[in-house]
């Protein structure tokens, strides 16, 4: 039937709409510090038997009558959106609270409302009651506390955090925890380069970094984004390909659908 036609030629403009706007944001993050892709996954949808009509086909002395039937599917639908936690290429800042995570983990910060998100972001910054906070003001757990008479900050490799004050004495403030989740792509965007713990992601692990498969800390570098705008336009164009496919066959059907109706007038 035409209406199938169009149902399912329909269903693949909507997909494909989907999936350029899934590759647009990826493309519009491309600077956005510890980002992570997205990927829109599909699947088909249901299929109908469709019987054909009936053939009689003669035999010596005999007529046998065979029918057939086919499946003819009824489109794609986008099933989800998938999050590509590749890592991103480490770049130096020279900034002492730059932080970037090489390898598998996240940093915890505590919400207002006390609940905790995660994230890849380093760029923390000191706010004033002297606490490591995200460029939104979130607070980074465990919490330390740095004196405003401190000369620096010092950020080892396993997360041990250190400042040295006036005199040159230094002082050790404490580790920094990481959190990994058994299914990272299970986790909840959030906005603001932050993720919120589900269901599918499984309960979140805390541990040492550089240990048990937790990735290392680098001071003074942070994580870019991990999106190849090569292969993000290549997605584009592809995607953008089988919309204008997808439009031509509701042209084609249109055209099918005038011209029978020009048969029955005729």
């Amino acid at each position: 039937m035409p209406t199938r036609a169009l149902r399912t030629a329909a269903s693949g403009m909507y997909a494909q709409q989907i999936n350029i706007e899934v590759i647009s944001n990826n493309i519009a993050n491309v600077n956005t510090t510890g980002f992570k892709k997205n990927k829109a996954e599909f699947q088909d949808l249901m299929y109908q038997e469709v019987q054909i009509h009936p053939q009689t086909t003669p035999t010596p002395g005999i007529y046998e009558s065979s029918t057939n039937k086919i499946q003819i599917g009824n489109g794609v639908q986008t099933a989800s959106t998938q999050k590509i936690f590749l890592q991103g290429d480490i770049v130096a800042t020279n900034n002492q609270l730059d932080v970037a995570i090489q390898g598998d983990g996240f940093f915890q910060v505590r919400k207002s409302d006390g609940t905790f998100a995660y994230t890849r972001d380093g760029s923390f910054k000191i706010n004033a009651n002297g606490n490591i906070v995200t460029s939104s003001g979130l607070i980074l757990e465990p919490e330390f506390s740095i004196d405003e008479n401190a000369l620096g900050l010092s950020i080892s490799r396993d997360g041990n955090v250190e400042v040295m004050e006036t005199g040159g004495e230094k002082f050790v403030l404490g580790n920094i925890e990481m959190v990994r989740f058994i299914n990272p792509g299970g986790l909840q965007p959030l906005g603001d380069n932050l993720y919120a713990e589900t269901e599918s992601s499984g309960a979140p692990i805390l541990g040492t970094p550089g240990e048990n498969g937790f990735g290392n800390i680098h001071q003074g570098y942070l994580e870019s984004s991990n999106v190849d705008i090569v292969e993000e336009m290549i997605s584009m164009i592809t995607a953008q390909r089988a919309y204008e496919m997808n439009s031509k066959t509701v042209k084609t059907v249109e055209e099918m659908m005038q011209t029978a109706n020009e048969l029955k007038r005729g």
